[in-house]
């Protein structure tokens, strides 16, 4: 795969979190997709060049993503279970 594709899945990404603000869930999974796209690039980077400088790098990506991921799964069912909805427009921060 070029440079392009990853640039391409990553500006997708950005792109459907920009428009599909709707939900919580979908901003969610645009994240967690820009995440996995530029996980695959920096395995491939570091495949590419065989340096084991950065062999490394992908899992800590990798985790801070399952980390996130799992934050922003928690932070949608507390909001499910107090507002009644996932819609970021139902949702308040002048409230308390």
């Amino acid at each position: 795969m070029t440079p392009v594709h990853f640039s391409f899945s990553s500006i997708l990404g950005l792109a459907g979190l920009t428009f599909h603000r709707t939900h919580l869930l979908s901003a969610l999974l645009c994240l967690e997709g820009m995440m996995l796209s530029l996980f695959i690039a920096l395995s491939l980077w570091s495949m590419q060049f065989s340096s084991t400088n950065f062999s490394a790098l992908p899992v800590f990506l990798l985790a801070f993503s399952a980390c996130e991921a799992s934050t922003g799964l928690a932070l949608l069912v507390a909001t499910a279970r107090t507002h009644g909805t996932d819609r970021l427009q139902a949702l308040n921060l002048l409230q308390c």
